[in-house]
């Protein structure tokens, strides 16, 4: 089966790639599609790096075919996941693969104890995304968001190493964090696409009515409560993060700081994310990231 046309296609090479290669290709996938976390990225050790940006060219990839493959049906959509779900388990199987971009991710989950039922999680959840537009309730929402985003943080485990077994929850709790701030930021956008990531018990309670793209003083309500909910994850992350090495504990706060510097830009254009796009630029992010380059210990 062919490999589907998304928008990383074009950066795929056509010929046979060697490993170091696969690892700067996802790590490109990285730079122009994740921007917020590549900066983050940054400040990781040179050891570590390139399987973070593994991990992210897998998502992406796989991210891709639900929704950029211009006007394809969604069997064609669901079949080329699920193609690209069957290669990856086949050369994990194996030890290795010739794909450009999983030649990396399986050298990565072969060197570290990445749970490969974390990618099935997370490749179920991207199906979801093909056939379900709404969640009732919060509780449905994060049925969801386990597989999108809770999962992430438990692949990142193992390369981050933490000293402490309960880190585990508050990585969960850091990828769902992560995930509601882009869906706070990206309403607008995610109502093209005939979706909506905010738990309809929530709209109602608020009388919103988000079709109509308006930023009502019910509107500004719903958004503050969804940002005081982003920010309980957020404070039980900072738990986890102070239970990792110094070396991997200043990217993730690095991250931490980037992410909810969205949250404020939200805040600082009064909600209207209809509007406006909030977004960190790329100066501020350098400037952060600059300032939390920490002396590395532990």
């Amino acid at each position: 089966m062919a490999k589907p046309p998304t928008p990383t296609t074009h950066l795929l090479p056509k010929g046979p790639v060697t490993l170091e290669e696969s690892y700067a290709l996802c790590k490109e996938f990285n730079k122009r599609h994740g921007t917020t976390y590549y900066w983050s990225t940054k400040v990781l050790p040179a050891d570590k790096r390139p399987h973070v940006h593994a991990l992210y060219g897998f998502c992406r990839y796989a991210d891709d075919i639900v929704d950029d493959l211009g006007p394809v049906p969604v069997a064609e959509r669901e079949a080329a996941l699920a193609s690209f779900g069957e290669r990856f388990f086949r050369d994990l199987a194996a030890g290795a693969s010739t794909d450009p971009v999983l030649m990396a991710v399986v050298d990565t989950v072969r060197k570290f104890p990445i749970d490969p039922e974390c990618f099935r999680r997370f490749l179920r959840s991207m199906t979801m995304d093909l056939t379900v537009a709404t969640y009732e309730t919060w509780e449905d929402l994060l049925e969801y968001m386990d597989g999108s985003a809770a999962v992430i943080g438990e692949m990142m485990l193992p390369i981050l190493e933490p000293h402490d077994k309960a880190a585990f929850g508050h990585a969960r709790d850091l990828g769902n964090a992560f995930q509601l701030t882009n869906f706070l930021r990206d309403v607008n956008e995610d109502l093209d696409r005939g979706r909506v990531y905010i738990p309809q018990q929530d709209v109602r309670r608020f009388g919103v009515d988000l079709s109509a793209r308006r930023c009502t003083p019910e509107f500004v309500a719903l958004m503050k409560f969804e940002i005081a909910r982003c920010c309980e994850l957020y404070a039980s992350a900072d738990k986890g993060i102070a239970m990792l090495p110094a070396r991997s504990a200043r990217c993730i706060r690095a991250a931490r700081v980037l992410y909810s510097r969205i949250l404020e830009q939200i805040e600082a254009q009064h909600y209207d994310v209809f509007a406006k796009r909030a977004s960190v630029s790329t100066v501020q992010k350098a400037l952060m990231v600059g300032r939390l380059l920490l002396p590395v210990g532990g």
